[in-house]
């Protein structure tokens, strides 16, 4: 498994030892603990940054999704008493309009080998054990497997911590990840998504989503070094921010979250003295006039246009 993931962990701990020289070196924080900690949200910042096209791709599929939700009732009652039949249209029905039904997954998905080789890493600061680019960097390995936030290290895990207060620190850690983890899928599902959108298979991953994703990382997070916890607490901070600034500024039609930035945009606008345009009113609007044809006059023989001056006569 090490030699498979070997350059996700020279991945892993470059980045983190990157981010130590920048603030020790350059900033000027002399306590290994802050810095260490400091390094391990950085790493969040790269890889989320490298994220954010798959995270686009995310926002967009999900609006498919909502969009075709009446589409997939439609199926559903057709095809109600035959359940393969009714999976083929669905994945048809995926296919033709390019939607991908497990794209919210994805970026979790993407996350884990990084969060794994965190693990890994720091799993092995805490047995001795140099892996990635603490191999031949010695003097920083001993540091990080020496660093402390709040008096507990961040190579020490819930379950082989020796301190209650180790202890205490790691199981604060876990519930807040937990926590936004639930929180950032909850927000999406109550202020980004049309009431229809709650109902069918959709509503139904997403509901998995929101309720086994955080206990998940409730059990698993006993065993992870407090290390990777801050890694993914703070990726989750990330994630609420995203999808606040999306909901905020470019919310899913038919949601609550459109009513309430189409109120903000009125208030903007009150406040300019500026009149705001409406559908309504954009629908009232006059029709552009058609543009007027000039029609050449057709040529005529003169026994034809003497036919006509006789026929005005």
């Amino acid at each position: 498994m090490d030699t498979i993931l070997a350059p996700l962990y020279y991945l892993v701990s470059w980045i983190m030892i990157g981010w130590h020289w920048v603030f020790e070196q350059l900033i000027g924080i002399s306590h290994d603990g802050v810095n260490w900690a400091l390094a391990i949200v950085g790493l969040v910042v790269v890889i989320r940054i490298l994220l954010i096209p798959l995270f686009v791709r995310q926002i967009k599929s999900q609006r498919r999704m909502q969009i075709l939700q009446p589409q997939l009732r439609e199926l559903q009652k057709r095809y109600k008493g035959d359940r393969e039949r009714l999976q083929q249209e669905m994945m048809k029905l995926y296919k033709d309009t390019g939607t991908n039904p497990f794209s919210s997954c994805l970026p979790i998905l993407l996350q884990a080998p990084f969060l794994f080789a965190l693990f890994r890493v720091l799993d092995g600061v805490a047995k001795g054990h140099e892996r990635g680019a603490f191999t031949s960097q010695p003097e920083l390995f001993e540091s990080a497997g020496q660093a402390q936030i709040f008096g507990a290290r961040l190579a020490d895990t819930f379950l082989n911590a020796e301190s209650v207060n180790t202890r205490i620190i790691a199981a604060v850690m876990v519930v807040l990840m937990c926590a936004t983890q639930f929180i950032t899928q909850r927000q999406i599902m109550r202020k980004n998504m049309p009431k229809e959108a709650l109902e069918g298979p959709f509503a139904q991953q997403q509901k998995i989503l929101l309720y086994v994703l955080p206990l998940v990382f409730a059990f698993s997070g006993v065993y992870f070094p407090l290390g990777t916890v801050l890694y993914w607490l703070t990726s989750n901070i990330w994630t609420m921010g995203q999808q606040l600034y999306v909901i905020r500024r470019m919310p899913a039609p038919g949601t609550e979250a459109e009513k309430a930035h189409q109120r903000r945009l009125e208030e903007k606008a009150r406040k300019k003295g500026e009149p705001l345009p409406t559908p309504d009113a954009a629908a009232a609007e006059p029709e552009t006039p058609t543009e007027v044809v000039r029609r050449q006059p057709k040529k005529t023989t003169r026994s034809q246009r003497s036919s006509q001056q006789r026929k005005k006569k």
